[in-house]
């Protein structure tokens, strides 16, 4: 039999009986989310460090503290998110009771990427309890540290009969996604194939390479600060980094400087020896990474030891968009530099590739600011910063595009796990104010029931 077979089987069973449904239940579930947090936080700040170098610091800023105010969010705003939510009437089901019942899919899958293992389980998964679904959890096979306490020990934390982690590689995630799942939530093309299979839907977070332009008018050195702080952030090893520069020949030679300055100061003269800097993943991507140091030419940087996972904070010009650098998403902490002519050759660039997951524009002109959102499209937007824009459970999440699609972050986590059911409740009485709509069918019964049917703001409502 299947492996996986009898895991779904009870899931689909507990979901069945209406477990997960009261709010009550799921109050104790995200409070059992927060626990895990708290009780655990060296032992998953010692295997961040262990899966990816992450300093205490980044770990905390940027998987802990993130997922516990997801989970602080969520438990605050159950009850409100929960409420059914009424909507505007017409004339016809004036008498009527119409909402939004926002009701769990079911069984949903949660596959987690290694980059950022820990918020990446809890994050979604909060959405998913929230709105009131039995979950599979697929932690990252990469990520082993983190992989192991989600197994053997976030169960402790949760109800088992509604939630269960799942280990494996590719093959045993290609043997997963046979089955029929409510909703899947992941982070590779590959998954599209197999929920379409099943008409599932899904929410796809996919990345690309986000764009980053730098106006004639900028300080260099804030702006070497800002995006050295987040390309290099998690040894460059998120979706959301900048993944290329744009700015204009002038601007590259004052940047330039200004990057190495700014990368001294985070990491001192031999970035081996920071703690404060990442290691990449595996000997994979290292290699694969080692291979995009040849681009281009290499300003700053280009250190790499193998034995350490360690690629040095890296900056790359005169680079052509032909060549490796440019044709995949970097992951890594390498930082080229593509020079424009001006503004308008920026965005002509931005719009010929592919939609990004993030892109970002500084300058002290707010109206370049507006033209590059404008004239642009993106997953998400920051302007004169980097990625904060994540920090905010108010701001949804997600691609666009070839970048992914669907939204998470807070309530629109919930959102995503929950379906929008359509209803409207009618009296099983006055039947005689059907009459104009059956037939036989007469002109002026027409005009009156499609006036009736306009949509208009009523007050008077007797249900």
């Amino acid at each position: 039999m299947d492996s996986f077979e009898d895991t779904l089987r009870q899931l689909r069973e507990a979901f069945n009986s209406g477990q997960t449904r009261p709010v009550e239940f799921r109050a104790a579930q995200l409070q059992g989310l927060g626990s895990f947090l708290r009780d655990n936080k060296q032992q998953l700040q010692e295997a961040l460090a262990q899966d990816l170098g992450k300093s205490t610091f980044e770990s905390e800023v940027s998987e802990i503290a993130i997922s516990q105010a997801e989970v602080d969010l969520a438990l605050r705003n159950l009850k409100s998110w929960m409420k059914d939510e009424k909507v505007s009437k017409n004339l016809a089901t004036q008498l009527d009771s119409a909402f939004i019942r926002k009701e769990p899919f079911g069984v949903v899958l949660i596959i987690v990427p290694w980059n950022y293992p820990l918020n990446l389980t809890l994050v979604p998964l909060v959405g998913a309890i929230a709105a009131g679904n039995c979950v599979v959890l697929k932690p990252s096979e990469t990520s082993k540290a983190i992989e192991k306490i989600l197994a053997e020990v976030l169960p402790r934390y949760l109800d088992q009969s509604c939630f269960a982690v799942v280990l494996g590689g590719p093959q045993e995630t290609g043997q997963l996604l046979e089955h029929r799942f409510d909703y899947i939530f992941f982070t590779g093309k590959i998954v599209m194939a197999a929920a379409a299979k099943h008409l599932t839907p899904i929410t796809l977070e996919l990345g690309g390479k986000n764009p980053c332009y730098v106006d004639d008018d900028c300080d260099p050195q804030t702006v070497a600060n800002r995006v050295a702080w987040f390309r290099y952030f998690n040894a460059g090893q998120t979706c959301v980094a900048p993944d290329y520069i744009l700015c204009s020949q002038e601007m590259q030679e004052r940047l330039v400087p200004a990057l190495q300055n700014a990368i001294t100061r985070f990491y001192g003269d031999n970035p081996q020896t920071s703690p404060s800097l990442g290691r990449i993943i595996n000997q994979k991507h290292f290699k694969r990474l080692q291979g995009l140091l040849g681009c281009g030419r290499v300003v700053i940087g280009g250190q790499s030891d193998e034995s350490n996972l360690y690629i040095a904070p890296t900056v790359l010009v005169d680079v052509q968009e032909t060549e490796p650098v440019m044709q995949e998403e970097i992951f890594g902490p390498i930082l080229p530099v593509v020079t424009v002519k001006n503004l308008d050759e920026a965005i002509d660039f931005i719009n010929r590739r592919e939609k990004p997951l993030a892109l970002y524009a500084f300058s002290q002109k707010s109206q370049v600011i507006k033209q590059v959102l404008d004239r642009t499209s993106s997953g998400g937007f920051c302007g004169n910063d980097g990625f904060m824009h994540l920090t905010l459970s108010s701001l949804p999440f997600g691609g666009v595009g070839s970048s992914g699609m669907g939204r998470y972050h807070g309530k629109f986590s919930f959102d995503t796990f929950s379906n929008q059911r359509a209803c409207l409740l009618r009296s099983p009485g006055m039947e005689k104010i059907n009459d104009l709509r059956y037939p036989p069918y007469s002109s002026r019964n027409l005009r009156v029931l499609l006036m009736a049917m306009e949509e208009r703001s009523c007050s008077c409502t007797l249900l």
